[in-house]
């Protein structure tokens, strides 16, 4: 019998077949066997569990608030992504499943090449000129190669891995694009060279190409991985010690107007840029925990980003040239970083979070959103608030479950905090800041912008964080 004649056969009324996955023909190729298709999935575990790794080592000391914040989202995705591929594996082999061990060495050396890229160009180079389009590569070749009947389940999570992983890389090309001279390029093309050949003597991220012998040597992989806690910032934020207007105060104080309320609560909003910079320090210094662990918070740690995204949207809507009219500082996640360990850092976290679910905390913050006439702050306000009740359960999870109670957690949240020093004073002694007042140039800005008559007691608004330890302080007591 003619072999491609067992395929004019019709589904019933002309159907689509197979659940519409495939047609006859396609399903009835041959594609990868399990132990091919692990071996694949273990490859990109691997690597998408070292990029998160890698982007969150190397997102404090970053000092471009974009790319903060895109690490932030892309360390989000690696970590979803590793998940589903991590339980791919499990369903698919008994233990033990070898998720910890390193597929190939030459991926390896290659992660911590792009680790220890010295600046911030070499860095996004490499994660998006090789690392993430390598990766997305071997995604696309598996879903081409496998069979979508029998592996459908890979097939998926490849799939919606692929339209991340796209998205990171068209990201991270214009990033390159707008970073990245000629001349930068042509001085680091040994180097480029070097993970060009790195990948190609893996046979490409997936291991499915032709290998070939290993040209050049390591370039910056000899060295201790890079890796420091100390934030840094670009030159839009020229005085990240000030600590000149007190949020909290205004905020809370009932002789203001919801109106001119949502404007600090944008500056509130974006001003959890530090978050970020203190939790990817947690992540990077804490090994040995579940895997659920580092998934959750990193869940947390995009969530946080996107509040401070939330506050430069409503400066943006309002016509607010944020860098012009606000400082936003960084002493609390310097605080925590410099002064605390990573479990004391989360205890901090914890604590304070739990200040904010009580009623002068994110209800309150929603309900001034929503007396204020700002749509958009009443809309972001109520994700803020859903945001921290899931950040509420992840604490729960991972650090209430290790004491005895949650009030012993606070307690030691609450000690931990108390060893925090704010130098406000030595700050300005060292000419670091003048803790300069920048509020009523803001308001002004503001008021006259949306042609509304300022409140003159809101305008001499001069509170400073002079007498307070830290950024967060009242929100904190309050709890």
């Amino acid at each position: 019998m003619n072999v491609m004649s067992a395929f004019n056969y019709q589904p019933y009324h002309g159907l689509p077949p197979l659940a519409g996955l495939a047609s006859f023909e396609d399903a009835a190729q041959p594609g990868l066997g399990v132990e091919e298709s692990v071996d694949r999935i273990k490859r990109y575990h691997f690597s998408l569990k070292r990029l998160m790794q890698i982007l969150q080592a190397r997102l404090t000391a970053e000092p471009l608030y974009e790319l903060k914040m895109a690490f932030s989202l892309h360390s989000h995705y690696c970590a979803e992504h590793c998940t589903a591929m991590r339980e791919r594996v499990a369903e698919m082999r008994t233990p033990p499943l070898g998720l910890e061990k390193i597929p190939d060495p030459h991926l390896e050396t290659l992660y911590n090449e792009i680790q220890n890229a010295p600046d911030t160009q070499a860095l996004i180079i490499g994660l998006y000129e090789y690392a993430f389009p390598s990766l997305l590569r071997g995604l696309r070749r598996h879903m081409e190669q496998t069979n979508p009947l029998s592996d459908h389940p890979s097939l998926r999570i490849c799939r919606f891995a692929a339209l991340e992983m796209e998205e990171t890389v068209q990201y991270g090309k214009a990033a390159v694009a707008c970073l990245v001279t000629e001349e930068y390029r042509q001085q680091h093309q040994p180097w480029t060279d070097w993970l060009q050949s790195l990948l190609e003597a893996a046979g490409d991220l997936d291991g499915s190409q032709q290998r070939t012998i290993l040209v050049g040597q390591p370039v910056y992989s000899q060295n201790p991985p890079v890796y420091s806690h100390v934030p840094k910032r670009d030159e839009r934020f020229p005085d990240p010690y000030n600590m000149g207007v007190h949020a909290e105060e205004f905020l809370y104080d009932p002789r203001f107007q919801s109106r001119d309320k949502t404007l600090m609560m944008y500056y509130k909003r974006l001003r959890e840029i530090d978050v970020p910079e203190m939790m990817a320090t947690i992540l990077t210094e804490t090994s040995g925990k579940p895997w659920g662990y580092y998934k959750d918070m990193t869940r947390q740690l995009w969530d946080e980003a996107r509040h401070a995204m939330m506050g430069e949207v409503g400066f943006v809507k309002l016509g607010i040239d944020w860098p012009q009219h606000v400082m936003v500082n960084f002493t609390w996640s310097l605080g925590l970083n410099t002064q605390l360990q990573p479990w004391e850092r989360h205890a901090v976290l914890y604590f304070i979070e739990q200040g904010l679910m009580t009623k002068t905390g994110k209800r309150f913050e929603w309900e001034v959103g929503a007396d204020s006439g700002d749509s958009l702050s009443k809309l972001f306000q109520d994700y803020d608030w859903a945001d921290e009740v899931l950040h509420a359960r992840i604490g729960r999870d991972w650090y209430v479950s290790a004491f005895g109670d949650q009030k012993e957690a606070i307690d030691f949240g609450s000690s931990c905090w108390s060893k925090v020093l704010s130098n406000w004073s030595a700050w300005k002694e060292e000419g670091k800041t003048q803790h300069r007042n920048w509020w009523p140039g803001l308001y002004a800005s503001f008021c006259e912008r949306q042609g509304i008559q300022a409140d003159p007691l809101a305008l001499e608004f001069a509170t400073t964080y002079e007498a307070t330890r830290a950024d967060l302080e009242k929100l904190a007591a309050s709890s």
